[in-house]
């Protein structure tokens, strides 16, 4: 069994972790399966990973999006926009709403890779998905989309 430091409990990424796991959905029963962290956990393990997201990649400020379209939708039509603008929205442990779950706001890396809680908890490569196909695209980035907003999916183009 892997122990703790203190200095580990008091890191800002753990402490994300512990209230994403603990407090976001009090009695909530979850399977034993992953459940989204956010992408501030993989900081600092994945520094450049990271800085390339934040930076670079248009998901990273993907609720932006549905932010500035608000005015012109109803409720029921924003909330079909979060399955592709936002992590883990409507699975166990994923975004909720800007309020209760804001470090799940934007589509981060676990939208690619799965839930990280696993992957966070033990750095085992094998507990998140690492290699990445078009098929993992093509739940957001259908053809109707791409015709509807009028983008141009960037093929590795959305991260790192």
């Amino acid at each position: 069994m892997r122990s703790v430091s203190f200095q580990k409990v008091l890191d800002p990424v753990f402490l994300i972790f512990l209230l994403n796991c603990v407090l976001i959905w009090p009695g909530a029963e979850f399977s034993g399966a992953a459940v989204y962290v956010g992408v501030e956990a993989c900081r600092d393990c994945h520094p450049g990973e990271y800085a390339s997201f934040m930076n670079y990649a248009k998901k990273s400020r993907s609720f932006e999006s549905i932010e500035k379209l608000r005015k012109g939708l109803t409720e029921e039509e924003i909330e079909k926009c979060y399955s592709c603008h936002t992590t883990g929205y409507g699975r166990p442990g994923g975004f909720v709403n800007p309020e209760e779950t804001p470090f799940l706001k934007n589509a981060g890396c676990e939208v690619c890779h799965g839930p990280g809680s696993d992957h966070c908890a033990s750095r085992n490569p094998a507990e998140i998905k690492g290699v990445m196909t078009t098929d993992d695209c093509v739940g957001c980035h259908t053809s109707e989309r791409v015709k509807a907003f009028r983008y141009k999916p960037m093929i590795h183009g959305g991260a790192h």
